[in-house]
């Protein structure tokens, strides 16, 4: 967690300022956990996002699930929601940035997969 200046956590912070935050659809957890837990600071008992751990326990028991042999993980996922971007017209730069990589040839494996130049780019209106 961040700390200001005044050794206070984030958290409250945001809370001061934003009393309605806790509420918003915005600051909630795509994949929330199943266990709540105590937060140190204000003692309140609070549900966090799942662990890294979790989801990638999920997916290899959604595939052995399924019947599929072969090994699977999360990392997939990350290109495809990279290609998605890139097939809904965002810049590379600006997918670059969100998955974190430092090179901007990393991200451009997976515009390879596209392959279809500028032609192929349709805005999001029109689809």
């Amino acid at each position: 967690m961040v700390l200001t200046r005044l050794g206070e956590g984030l958290g409250a912070t945001l809370a001061r300022k934003c009393p309605g935050a806790a509420a918003g659809w915005e600051w909630q957890y795509v994949f929330p956990s199943v266990k709540l837990s105590l937060d140190p600071r204000p003692g309140d008992v609070r549900r966090h996002h799942l662990g890294e751990c979790a989801v990638s326990t999920a997916i290899s028991a959604g595939v052995t699930a399924a019947g599929i042999v072969k090994h699977a993980t999360a990392h997939p996922f990350r290109h495809s929601f990279a290609t998605h971007l890139l097939e809904s017209g965002y810049d590379i730069r600006t997918v670059q940035e969100l998955l974190g990589h430092e090179d901007v040839s990393t991200t451009m494996i997976d515009a390879h997969v596209l392959n279809r130049g500028m032609s192929g780019v349709i805005s999001p209106l029109d689809r």
